[in-house]
């Protein structure tokens, strides 16, 4: 495939980042793609924002507004449902706070291209602002993720910086159970591993973050976050002879490209 005939977006779900939304909206316009705005039940002062972004660049940018708030998961499914729906091949999601470097996405782009029916994922090369309970906290998850998979081939499992083959991704999340928050990022790569995805490690830099405003909630989501890697344990058990017989006919056990 070549990038001419893919049909990209970039997808942004965006919930109160009305201070963040226009750099990062300037930064990815630039690069030329239908870009898809999901509002996912943010404030009247964040909707006004989008409103006013969405008609000052009606060529390229659509606006696609969730009534409540159902969590970044809920989010990016609805809006992958509706890029589908209006004939998109891939979706490159992007986080609205503008903490990674755009720059990178025509080299996840390229690695679409030579591998079209694979999900493209950024892993975090930090600089000083990354705090460091965060950065402890994700590496707990990347732990539990490698123990699900029985493999390193995801280098990192929270990154919201990705390209998604959109057909095949929707198909698979209609047929598995994911979280809609936080959980919802390291739930469908690891699901995504098990159904034998092809995935690739890009890296890309990251910062934290542009306008200060983290919806991670401490106590509700490292709780969501426990009860997927509990779920997913479980379902890591019931799928381990076929993830131990997939693994020696690779033998592949490596942070994976």
């Amino acid at each position: 495939m070549s990038l001419s005939s893919m049909r990209t977006a970039i997808l942004i779900p965006v919930y109160n980042h009305e201070e963040a939304i226009g750099l990062t909206l300037q930064a990815v316009m630039a690069f030329g793609y239908p870009i898809l705005l999901v509002d996912d039940g943010s404030h009247q002062g964040c909707q006004r924002v989008l409103e006013s972004l969405q008609h000052a660049h009606a060529e390229q940018v659509m606006l696609l507004r969730r009534t409540h708030n159902g969590g970044k998961g809920a989010a990016v499914k609805s809006g992958l449902l509706e890029l589908e729906r209006l004939g998109f091949t891939h979706a490159v999601q992007v986080d609205a706070d503008g903490q990674h470097d755009i720059e990178r996405l025509p080299q996840l782009l390229a690695a679409a291209v030579d591998h079209p029916g694979a999900l493209v994922s950024g892993y975090p090369e930090y600089d000083d602002s990354v705090p460091k309970g965060r950065y402890l906290a994700r590496y707990l998850t990347h732990v539990w993720v490698w123990i699900n998979t029985l493999s390193l081939q995801i280098r990192d499992s929270m990154c919201g910086f990705r390209v998604y083959p959109v057909p095949q991704v929707n198909q698979m999340l209609a047929n598995v159970k994911t979280g809609d928050r936080m959980e919802f990022d390291p739930e469908l790569l690891v699901h995504w591993c098990w159904q034998g995805g092809r995935l690739i490690n890009i890296p890309v830099r990251v910062h934290y973050p542009l306008d200060g405003v983290s919806h991670f909630r401490v106590l509700h989501d490292n709780l969501l976050i426990s009860r997927m890697h509990a779920s997913l344990f479980f379902g890591m058990l019931w799928r381990l002879p076929r993830l131990l017989q997939r693994r020696l006919r690779s033998g592949k056990g490596a942070p994976g490209g």
